[in-house]
């Protein structure tokens, strides 16, 4: 089995339920990870999982406006998962770095995870 990992992808979004999130947006943080199947010895792109392809989803989700975290997550496993049938797992973690809390210092996130 092999895992293809995308760390710390930064997007400024505007996510978030409440209105000022979507006015002024926040800057988030994205890790992947996508485990397939590979016995095999890989030699071609066309036998292992496009880390392009991954990031050009997340990318588009995290341009989308979405008011919860968690829907995002879903969104983007969801898109990934039809991108390949040799996929076996699926890992989406966001962390919103600023969020909008009263005397708050750190980040706050959700991860998605699905085996198939």
């Amino acid at each position: 089995m092999f895992t293809i990992h995308l760390n710390s992808l930064k997007f400024y979004s505007y996510h978030g339920i409440h209105e000022e999130e979507r006015i002024v947006g926040s800057e988030y943080l994205v890790n992947a990870a996508v485990v397939f199947g590979g016995e095999e010895k890989i030699v071609s792109l066309h036998q292992t999982v496009n880390y392009v392809s991954i990031f050009r989803i997340i990318k588009e989700h995290m341009d989308k406006p979405t008011p919860l975290l968690e829907t995002l997550a879903q969104s983007i496993v969801e898109q990934i998962k039809g991108m390949d049938n040799q996929l076996k797992s699926i890992s989406v973690r966001i962390e919103k770095m600023n969020p909008p809390i009263p005397s708050f210092t750190g980040s706050v996130g959700v991860t998605y995870s699905i085996e198939l």
